[in-house]
């Protein structure tokens, strides 16, 4: 069974999603702690032709409180004003009535918890690509906050009875092969090719957020992004 362990993120970058589709079940690391001006509330879209960051505001966030224990503040006027700035950028985008779409199933909910409206998100996003995976949040089953780095993703590989942990390129340098595999288990990291496709008739402006790609292609372009990695 092949596992991925990743913080949750909305609206992330196409290589969220090859993770998610190269693996049976992905648990969404939520009990955590929330990490300041990352990517968990945050992304990139495309405004007047450049990347433009934008944030969904959150209650009290702290690098002192776990993910799961952070509300999103659904503000009327930033909804509004975002939703404003989506219009603008992509009307004319060749799918954006199907981008739309999935961006009002995630913001029209009544859930307040960040990490329940990213794990919405997902699944939004996932069921529209028909990614089959098993999406798990870590708050929800494991019971091993005691636990550190390496020593907690190992224990949750175990819990579930993985044969194989696949970890985003980035953690290369934390995890050890060779420690792995003396657990029965195999080690690989995804490494996403580049994906390029047309914004409009502007410069390419790669790894924006999902709701970029999904503005400018179809679902079945996607499914082909969805398998322009390799594992090393």
């Amino acid at each position: 069974m092949k596992l991925a362990i990743m913080q949750p993120y909305i609206f992330p970058y196409i290589g969220y999603f090859q993770l998610i589709n190269a693996v049976d079940k992905f648990v969404i690391y939520d009990d955590v702690n929330f990490i300041n001006r990352g990517w968990i509330n945050r992304n990139r879209i495309l405004v007047n032709g450049k990347d433009s960051l934008f944030t969904i505001p959150l209650k009290d966030a702290s690098q002192n409180k776990l993910i799961d224990e952070i509300d999103v503040n659904w503000d009327a006027a930033w909804k509004n004003k975002f939703l404003k700035t989506i219009e603008q950028s992509y009307k004319k985008a060749p799918f954006y009535k199907e981008g739309l779409e999935i961006i009002e199933k995630t913001f029209n909910v009544e859930e307040l918890n960040t990490s329940n409206v990213i794990f919405n998100n997902l699944k939004v996003i996932c069921e529209y690509l028909d990614i089959k995976t098993e999406l798990v949040p870590s708050s929800t089953i494991y019971q091993n906050t005691d636990l550190k780095a390496q020593e907690r993703i190992l224990d949750i590989c175990l819990q579930e009875k993985a044969n194989h942990y696949i970890n985003p390129i980035g953690g290369l340098e934390l995890y050890d092969k060779a420690y792995f595999e003396s657990k029965n288990l195999k080690l690989n990291f995804i490494k996403a090719k580049p994906v390029v496709y047309s914004q409009f008739k502007n410069e390419f402006v790669p790894w924006l957020s999902m709701i970029d790609v999904l503005m400018f292609n179809s679902k079945e372009k996607i499914q082909e992004f969805l398998k322009e990695y390799e594992l090393v």
